[in-house]
C-alpha cells in the first residue's frame, strides 16, 4: 500500500481508500480535505476531489458522494439515474452503481469506510458505516441494492476506521447496540475506565457483511485515531476541538 492511498487486495477495480496527503488545502484541513460541508474553501475541496476522480479514471463531476446522515439508505446509480452536482445531492449513507464512468463514494473521519465490489467488477459500491449506521442496516442495504442489480461473487473491504484499542463508548452505546440482538456482546471488550467498553467497529462491520452473505471480506485494521495520515474526529475531541477536515474512499465499476 502506498503512503497516500490504500486499497484492498480482494478488489479488483478502480478504488482508493485516500489520506489526507497529496491536497492543496492549508491547516487545519491539509491537505487533502474531500468533505463538501467543511469550512474549508470550496475552490480547494474541488481541487481535492478532482485529484481522487482522476485516481480511479473518472472526470471530476463524476465522482458521487450523498449528504450523509448515519441513516440506512443507499442510493443506486444507473443508466436512468439523473447525476447531481457535488454538494447537493440526495442524502444516504451508501451508493452503488453499474455505470464505468461514475465514481462512488463515502467522506469519514473515524467511521468506517466501506468498498465492495462484484466478482466481475461491473456491479461496485461505497458505504459509510458508523456505528448508527452498521447497526441500523447501511451494510445489509448497500449488499441488497448491488444484488439487485445483479451483483454476484460480493468482495468487500472495510478500510480505515477508529480500532477497537482506540474506540472507547459509554453504555448507552453498547446497550443500543446490543438491543439490536445480532451478536453484539462480542464486539465489545471492558475498558480501563469503569462502566466503559472498548467497541470493534471494523470486526462489527465484517460480520455484518458476513450475515448479509459477502463472500469475501477483508478489514485492513488501520487506525484513523492513531494514524496521523488520517483526519480523526476523536483525536481532535481528545485535543480540545477544532476544526476537521475529512478523507475520502472512493471506487468505481469497470466496463
Amino acid at each position: 500500500m502506498s503512503e497516500a492511498v490504500l486499497t484492498g487486495s480482494v478488489l479488483k477495480v478502480p478504488h482508493g481508500f485516500f489520506t489526507r496527503l497529496g491536497g492543496v488545502s492549508p491547516a487545519p484541513y491539509d491537505s487533502l480535505n474531500c468533505s463538501l460541508s467543511s469550512q474549508d474553501d470550496p475552490a480547494n475541496v474541488a481541487e481535492n476531489r478532482a485529484r481522487v476522480a482522476r485516481a480511479i479514471g473518472v472526470e471530476a463531476d463524476c465522482l458521487l458522494g450523498l449528504k450523509q446522515t448515519h441513516s440506512d439508505i443507499t442510493v443506486p446509480v444507473t443508466a436512468e439515474t439523473s447525476l447531481w452536482v457535488a454538494g447537493s445531492g440526495q442524502a444516504g449513507d451508501a451508493l452503488v452503481t453499474d455505470r464505468p464512468e461514475i465514481g462512488v463514494g463515502v467522506i469519514t473521519a473515524d467511521c468506517g469506510p466501506v468498498l465492495l465490489s462484484s466478482d466481475d467488477g461491473r456491479i461496485v459500491g461505497a458505504a459509510h458505516a458508523g456505528w448508527r449506521g452498521a447497526v441500523g442496516g447501511i451494510l445489509e442495504s448497500v449488499v441488497a441494492q448491488m444484488v439487485a442489480l445483479g451483483a454476484t461473487g460480493i468482495s468487500v473491504v472495510v478500510g480505515p476506521c477508529i480500532s477497537p484499542e482506540s474506540y472507547e463508548v459509554g453504555p448507552d452505546m453498547r446497550d443500543a447496540v446490543l438491543a439490536k440482538g445480532v451478536a453484539g456482546e462480542s464486539f465489545f471488550q471492558p475498558a480501563l475506565r469503569e462502566g466503559h467498553f472498548l467497541f470493534d467497529l471494523p470486526g462489527y462491520c465484517g460480520f455484518r457483511l458476513e450475515q448479509a452473505g459477502v463472500r469475501t471480506v477483508q478489514i485492513l485494521g488501520v487506525d484513523t485515531l492513531t494514524d496521523p495520515r488520517f483526519f480523526s474526529h476523536r483525536r481532535r475531541t481528545l485535543a480540545g476541538g477544532g476544526h476537521i477536515g475529512h478523507q475520502i474512499s472512493a471506487i468505481r465499476p469497470v466496463g
